[in-house]
């Protein structure tokens, strides 16, 4: 939505809106001379009516609930109401634009497509759903020709938009608050790039190569039988290196700064997509690389603490939890980092996010959590949802113990004792990794109250 509000502003249109938080996404709106109110009320949509001469309208998330009073009065004034993904079709539809999908890896592929054009003199528009690191924002109103946009398949929404180049980055059963079953999100998806000029998918991803008809298709696995393939050379801690395929034929070779065989599949998917929508040239593209860098909260690095070294990342579903636990193991083992040091062991901090989720993938879920050296958990995020028996943090620490038994895994009931958690069970020279889609991330926060806390009853024992 902050996305959508920044391109409309820096495209002459007067926008206004309301967010009780006020943040940095706020600041930069208002930065922008966008309006935004602090609370809620039926009184700002009055507000907004007087203070111009046509009727605005008023464009909603799927998150906003019907007895919401700003919707309310909308309805009684009867303003046009858009859904978040009508606003964002009609962008998609008015210029060359990739719309990249996926289960997983949509936010960073979208961001190292939008950086790799950026840093090639492209200046495309963005409407990307974290931030992209190069902009410092998760939305940029570019004069270039062409426009990335996430395309969001939690609410079935994407099968509006009509993209030139569509991307799918992979396809697993996620958002069950939404879909009955895999074959209803199979179903959605095969809208999604029928809706689209052109397809690029990951051949890696056995639901696609058996469900879906690409113009294109990626790999990291084979150069076989595929338009485009990336086949890791070494994987570090720090970075991957990589031989560049395309129809079969070595290219070149990549240094990419971002370990993980999950960001290698991400940035050939970049890379394909801007050989085949922009035109670019290998050689122009390998001197993008350098500057790639994932978007906020995917392993984002927030600082030390206690000489632990505290990284935050937006894992929420069983596979994203697996790979993200991967890439660290990795840095552990190798001795290599992107961090300030080399970690020696792996805390693994993670907040299941919400009761559907957790109940549908409780076992999944212990099962990846085990690659770490030791486990705590924060309480179920709901996000809105009703509680469901047995859908719960204290349900997946039984289930980690039956999976891994000699792992130590605690529970703790809110983000304050999950801190006072972290000072006790974790060690110097740790990788504290927090992961969840809540508000697991603010865990940084309170760790540092609780320094200064702790430092404050030591200067009155003193």
């Amino acid at each position: 939505m902050s996305a959508l509000a920044l391109i409309l502003a820096n495209r002459g249109h007067s926008v206004s809106g309301s967010d009780p938080r006020n943040n940095a996404a706020v600041e930069r709106l208002r930065a922008q001379g966008i309006q935004v109110f602090r609370e809620q009320s039926s009184a700002n949509i009055k507000t907004i009516c007087s203070n111009v001469d046509i009727p605005p309208v008023v464009v909603i998330s799927t998150a906003i609930p019907k007895n919401n009073p700003e919707l309310e009065a909308t309805k009684q004034t009867e303003l046009k109401i858009l859904h978040r993904s009508d606003l964002l079709a009609a962008l998609i539809q008015a210029q060359p634009s990739i719309a990249v999908a996926g289960s997983h890896g949509k936010t960073t592929t979208s961001t190292l497509l939008t950086t790799l054009l950026a840093t090639t003199n492209q200046d495309p528009t963005a409407v990307i759903g974290g931030e992209v690191p190069y902009y410092g924002s998760n939305g940029h109103a570019g004069k270039g020709r062409l426009l990335i946009a996430e395309a969001d398949e939690s609410d079935g929404s994407l099968v509006k938009f009509s993209a030139s180049l569509g991307v799918i980055t992979n396809l697993e059963l996620d958002h069950t608050d939404h879909y009955v079953n895999l074959d209803e999100l199979i179903n959605t998806m095969k809208k999604f790039g029928q809706g689209c000029q052109r397809l690029l998918a990951n051949y890696d991803c056995p639901i696609l190569k058996e469900h879906f008809d690409a113009t294109a298709w990626w790999s990291i696995k084979t150069a076989v039988d595929v338009d485009f393939a990336a086949i890791p050379i070494h994987l570090y801690g720090n970075q991957t290196i990589a031989d560049i395929y395309e129809q079969g034929e070595l290219i070149g070779q990549i240094t990419l700064p971002m370990p993980g065989l999950h960001n290698l599949s991400n940035a050939m998917a970049a890379i394909a997509a801007c050989r085949l929508e922009a035109g670019l040239s290998f050689e122009q593209l390998k001197q993008g690389l350098a500057d790639l860098q994932p978007p906020g909260r995917r392993f984002d690095f927030r600082g030390s603490w206690e000489n632990r070294q505290i990284v935050d990342d937006y894992a929420h579903h069983p596979s994203e939890v697996r790979a993200t636990l991967a890439m660290a193991r990795l840095m552990v083992n190798s001795g290599l980092s992107p961090l300030p040091c080399p970690p020696k062991r792996l805390l693994a901090v993670f907040q299941p996010h919400r009761y559907s989720r957790t109940n549908k993938f409780l076992n999944d879920f212990a099962t990846a959590l085990g690659d770490a050296d030791a486990v705590l958990l924060a309480p179920v995020y709901g996000a809105g949802e009703n509680p469901i028996q047995g859908a719960t943090s204290e349900s997946l620490a039984k289930a980690i113990k039956i999976q891994h038994p000699n792992l130590s895994v605690k529970v703790g009931q809110d983000l304050n004792q999950l801190a006072l958690l972290v000072q006790k069970h974790s060690l110097e020279g740790d990788l504290v990794l927090v992961m969840g889609a809540g508000d697991v991330n603010n865990l940084w926060s309170q760790l540092q109250l609780l320094s200064q806390t702790t430092r404050y009853r030591s200067s009155l024992a003193a």
